[in-house]
């Protein structure tokens, strides 16, 4: 048995593992080790491979960022500032029916933009927003619908981990692909304001509020300097990290550094950090780190197996042989994204997904920064779907409303979902929406 049939053979092993729910990071790395080991004949080559694969990814200066940006997001998380951000957009959309709505995806999308995961905005606007909706009478499957679909956001709005990931395994620039990341992720959170109005016009009694008492202009208004003192903080993390990137001053690793260090800064001179939270991001901050890094080990082996299988080559062989074009190729692949974000987790997609669609996409000419933003949108999709739909176990995990259950969650996500999947295809029909500022 050649190289070839072994790599399919474990391709199919990796897929029936995973869906027998055993730890991705291991399934990957177990199954290329003894891939390799069956293909060359020589346990030692297996093991040189590992090791290598060990060695390029702590060694990689560009993994630094994920340590630094995920403290960075947690410290602002713990810092309060996305409850700040919250109460500033809630008093701008206030006059507007599904204003609330409207605020929470402002609010989670400039929270994205100093955070960076998705799952910080869930868990913290799940505590916000929530409650405040639910107190406004809005439908409880509204309510966490649409803190389920801005969540997302903190994987497309720089800086994002997702974006990191894939620069990384498709061998792109990090700084262009959070440039990529931004007319996208506006794109995104306007097409979820746009989609909310709508529903409040087709589906008022799904989106519930008491706009026709007058129930949102009840609330006292927010003087312009409580404005000032809440966003302020927020613009000036927004312009250290982002503008340092944008700007030439720092590398994003570097940016991740000053960002983290101005988190600590302004939580400090706010008086919301203690010595007991600052401790409790870093661990977190290492859980995180430990485990996004054994992923990325496992795919880097999955990778280079795959290499030696020669698995890439052919598939882009077979792609063109199918006479398919570009168009109908990227409809095969985010179908096959949807279908896997049932079961995985968007960086476990992208690293397993990618390495076998690069030589495919690049064969068709088509950009990989372009292709990388596909990727991570269509990803997201599934944090919205069951039966996974991590932005949706979190929200439950968080909430402390038990009459909102599980399936109230997913089904509020899903008009959110289907946003998505509407902006994605307009991404993929014109390239330039991801390219504008890159190019």
């Amino acid at each position: 048995m050649g190289p070839l049939e072994l790599g399919l053979i474990s391709l199919g092993v990796i897929v029936l593992l995973i869906y027998a729910g055993l730890y991705i990071p291991v399934v990957l790395a177990l199954v290329s080790f003894v891939s390799v080991w069956l293909m060359r004949g020589n346990i030692d080559i297996a093991i040189n491979l590992l090791t290598i694969s060990v060695k390029d990814t702590v060694s990689d200066y560009n993994f630094a960022t994920v340590p630094l940006f995920t403290m960075m997001g947690l410290i602002v998380s713990k810092a309060g500032l996305g409850r700040d951000v919250y109460e500033v957009a809630n008093q701008i959309f206030r006059a507007i029916r599904g204003g609330l709505g409207i605020a929470t995806v402002a609010a989670n999308a400039i929270f994205a933009s100093v955070t960076g995961s998705s799952i910080a905005s869930a868990s913290v606007f799940t505590k916000v927003s929530v409650p405040e909706m639910r107190r406004f009478h809005y439908g409880k499957r509204f309510a966490v619908g649409v803190v389920a679909g801005s969540s997302v956001l903190g994987m497309l709005i720089p800086p994002s981990v997702m974006l990191i990931i894939y620069a990384v395994v498709a061998e792109q620039s990090i700084g262009a692909m959070f440039l990529a990341g931004v007319v996208p992720g506006l794109l995104l959170a306007t097409v979820f304001g746009f989609a909310i109005l709508i529903m409040a016009w087709l589906a008022p009694r799904f989106v519930g509020g008491r706009y026709g008492e007058g129930a949102e202009r009840t609330e006292p208004l927010i003087s312009f300097r409580e404005i000032m003192v809440k966003l302020v903080p927020v613009v000036l993390l927004i312009l250290v990290v982002l503008g340092g990137i944008y700007g030439g001053v720092f590398t994003p690793t570097e940016a991740g550094a000053a960002g983290g260090l101005m988190a600590i800064l302004i939580a400090a001179a706010r008086r919301r950090l203690t010595l007991r939270s600052v401790w409790e991001a870093l661990v977190e901050t290492g859980h995180i780190t430990a485990t996004i890094l054994f992923l990325i080990i496992a795919a880097s082996t999955y990778s280079r197996m795959l290499g030696i299988a020669g698995l890439p080559t052919l598939f882009g062989e077979w792609m063109q042989s199918m006479d398919l074009n570009l168009a109908m190729m990227m409809a095969i692949y985010v179908l096959l994204l949807i279908v896997l974000g049932t079961i995985l987790d968007t960086a476990s997609i992208i690293l397993v997904v990618v390495p076998l669609f690069l030589t495919a996409v690049e064969a068709f000419g088509a950009d990989l920064v372009w292709f990388g933003i596909v990727t991570v949108i269509g990803a997201e999709i599934g944090l919205l779907t069951p039966p996974l739909g991590l932005s949706c176990f979190v929200i439950k995990s968080t909430i402390d409303d038990p009459s909102i259950s599980l399936a109230d969650v997913f089904l509020g996500a899903l008009p959110f979902a289907a946003v998505m999947l509407v902006v994605l295809i307009f991404v993929i029909a014109f390239p330039q929406i991801s390219l504008v500022l890159v190019r």
